[in-house]
């Protein structure tokens, strides 16, 4: 096992190899990229054998910022006969001894136009190769979240890559994406990064406590109102900050408070806030040296907002204004948990979270 792969959104193979390349280097393991324009996906190509398997256990998927998902490759094909496809997928992976027995399967496609034309054909396909594999022993007779998830990637027909991720340090959604719905009521299509962050980013079983009804948040850029329509949806109340309109509708709840200001000097009339949100569109490190004043003045305990990329040095530029924030905040000795996605409804930006810390170990 030599290869590891990761999925990206199409156009950012090149932040994603460069991204992998530097976690590989840190764990001493050394390759090289494979990359194609357009493609969605990365191959990382490991100079020893086994590393694959290393690599997927030991970077933390969470860290990886432009990766949507990982999986140690352990086969290729590149000509699949149609008549019979699962015979030489079962005949090839019975000669691979250091194959873990997976508790669940995922047959997926790189998230481009020409891939995912092939996702009807996956969803056909998935049931009888399950029962196929877990004829052979390869998968478990029943689902299992605890064990290593067995995927297949088709990146044309016949042509797919073979392999399996650690259930407990890889994306448990289907294709690396969380599968989200647009709510017609909500003022712009905005709305889905905040909540596909809070997927991404807040552990579930922690909503009922980290995303309570009554708690206060602040909108930063806030106008027409997307991010604050996912706020008011749980109940909170937010102060929306913006020169612009918003819409009636939140207006119509009682739930918000307009504050016609720029956000940049914006101060919370109270210092009861839990939430910061911030969707502006300005320099990427005028907007994380914002977010930390704010974390390091106790404005607010928890902040998600993006950061828009440049055209070029993306990968850089994005390491830069993270690392500058996170010393920012240790000279001010803030404590804090810190994570950063190239989101699925993100396009030229990422998504931040930073959750200040009590008496928890940050990292």
């Amino acid at each position: 096992m030599k290869h590891v792969m990761l999925y990206c959104r199409a156009g950012f193979e090149k932040e994603c190899a460069g991204e992998i390349q530097d976690k590989a280097s840190q764990l001493a393991v050394y390759g090289f990229p494979r990359l194609k324009h357009n493609t969605g996906y990365v191959l990382f190509e490991c100079y020893q054998a086994e590393d694959a398997d290393k690599l997927i256990k030991q970077i933390d998927f969470q860290a990886l910022i432009f990766a949507r998902q990982m999986f140690a490759v352990v086969a290729e094909f590149v000509d699949l006969p149609k008549d019979d496809r699962i015979s030489p997928i079962v005949s090839q992976l019975s000669a691979i001894e250091s194959l873990p027995r997976c508790g669940d399967i995922r047959i997926e496609t790189p998230d481009t136009n020409e891939a995912k034309a092939l996702l009807k054909f996956c969803r056909k396909f998935t049931v009888p190769l399950r029962q196929a594999l877990r004829g052979k022993g390869f998968l478990l007779a029943k689902d299992n979240a605890k064990k290593p998830v067995f995927h297949v990637c088709f990146i044309a027909p016949g042509h797919c890559y073979m392999g399996y991720s650690d259930s407990q340090n890889n994306s448990p959604f289907f294709m690396g994406i969380p599968r989200l719905k647009f709510p017609a009521d909500a003022p712009s299509r905005s709305t889905l990064k905040l909540e596909e962050a809070f997927h991404v980013f807040i552990p579930k079983e922690e909503w009922d406590t980290r995303l309570a009804s009554g708690m206060w948040a602040v909108d930063l850029g806030a106008c027409p109102g997307g991010w604050t329509y996912q706020l008011v949806k749980r109940s909170m109340f937010v102060h929306a900050v913006d020169n612009g309109m918003m819409a009636d509708s939140l207006m119509e709840t009682g739930q918000v408070k307009h504050h016609m200001q720029d956000g940049f000097k914006f101060e919370p009339p109270r210092k009861n806030v839990t939430w910061l949100v911030c969707d502006m569109i300005e320099k990427p490190s005028r907007v994380a040296q914002l977010m930390g004043e704010w974390l390091i003045s106790g404005w607010a305990k928890e902040a998600i907002f993006n950061l828009k990329l440049p055209m070029k040095g993306r990968y850089d530029e994005v390491l830069e204004d993270i690392e500058n924030l996170k010393l920012f905040l240790k000279e001010h000795q803030v404590k804090f948990r810190l994570q950063a996605k190239h989101l699925y409804h993100d396009r030229e930006e990422i998504t931040v979270h930073v959750q200040t810390l009590s008496n928890i170990t940050p990292y």
